[in-house]
């Protein structure tokens, strides 16, 4: 990777020489303009407004325009010649938790490379510290004429540089939100919680652009004498509706979400969560039907034991009667006659 920048990071009294590369390239289809009649390249002349000759870029300088509509010509030298510390610096000022940084601030990203054998150890130093901190670095440094603010971690056995827009460049979102008032209802919570659960999460680097592509084959069809890639069906478009029925369409993402995991695509219909006032009526209706149910098993249960109280008197009443019996005719069986007198 070729080196845009050449520079120093200050760390304290530490110097540690260092190549910018860019950490990021784009792979947007770049188009031309042409004339529609003939397919001629429209080309873009620098034209003076003076002398409406055309002027190379050799010649084309910076200049500032006052409020008048004045022109104040500012030359590279005049800037080289201010006061800027971070030229060709990258100065830290400070160590903060990489929470602390808005990602509403991220911009160009960068890798820090070390420059020289001697720069290996100051960058390695650098680089365990910045891990063993769990922090991040925030410096100030010059690119392409202007001074910027960075945000340095490490990256794998890199460090990385993250250019930042500076504090004020950041717009407040007044005016953005919603202003009319919205209720959202538990039951769509729990759906769009399901929604989420089902999306779950991605590997981002199986990622890439969908679009980009069907521009290249689009690019491929027309240069080999076709009519490009056939347009979507009616239906067949994403997004831009109106949604008119938040639940359906939420089930329905988590349906279509399930059916692209391979999952069982049924979707329960969720409902509200219950109140403190409904878990209070269902538990008083559960404890009388609870009632009523036992009530008739402790009749039957009473109705046994008595049958079991009277059947148990009969069964002591025979056997006693038995034993009397049994008694009555032992003594008669044991009893001796009486001896007859006799008579003279």
């Amino acid at each position: 990777m070729r080196s845009i920048w050449n520079g120093a990071i200050s760390f304290g009294l530490v110097s540690i020489p260092i190549k910018l590369v860019n950490a990021t390239e784009s792979h947007s289809v770049s188009f031309r303009q042409i004339h529609t009649e003939d397919g001629g390249r429209v080309r873009y002349k620098k034209v003076c407004e003076l002398d409406g000759e055309e002027v190379p870029q050799a010649e084309i300088g910076k200049a500032y325009e006052d409020a008048d509509g004045s022109m104040i010509p500012i030359t590279e030298e005049d800037l080289s010649a201010l006061p800027l510390p971070t030229a060709r610096t990258i100065e830290i000022v400070a160590f903060v938790p990489a929470g602390e940084i808005d990602p509403l601030q991220m911009d160009a990203a960068y890798y820090l490379s070390a420059n020289g054998v001697p720069a290996a150890k100051p960058y390695t130093l650098l680089r365990e510290a910045l891990k063993r901190s769990d922090k991040v670095a925030v410096a100030k440094y010059a690119l392409r004429g202007r001074e910027r603010l960075g945000m340095l971690r490490v990256v794998d056995d890199v460090i990385a540089m993250h250019g930042l827009l500076w504090p004020d460049e950041i717009r407040a979102p007044e005016g953005v939100a919603p202003e009319t008032p919205v209720t959202v209802r538990d039951a769509e919570l729990d759906l769009a919680d399901a929604l989420m659960a089902t999306l779950g999460e991605v590997d981002i680097t199986t990622l890439h652009d969908d679009y980009r592509t069907a521009v290249e084959e689009l690019i491929a069809a027309k240069a080999e004498g076709g009519e490009g890639v056939p347009a979507p069906a009616p239906g067949e478009e994403s997004g831009g509706g109106q949604v008119i029925d938040l639940m359906a369409a939420l089930e329905n993402s988590v349906r279509a979400a399930k059916e692209a995991r391979g999952e069982d695509a049924v979707v329960t219909e969720l409902k509200p969560r219950a109140t403190p006032k409904d878990t209070d009526t269902k538990k008083s209706t559960s404890r009388a039907t609870a009632k009523k149910t036992a009530a008739p098993a402790h009749k039957s249960t009473s109705t046994r034991k008595t049958a079991a109280k009277k059947t148990a008197t009969k069964s002591t009443a025979k056997t006693t009667a038995k034993k009397t019996q049994a008694k009555t005719t032992a003594k008669t069986q044991t009893k001796k006659p009486t001896p007859r007198k006799r008579t003279a």
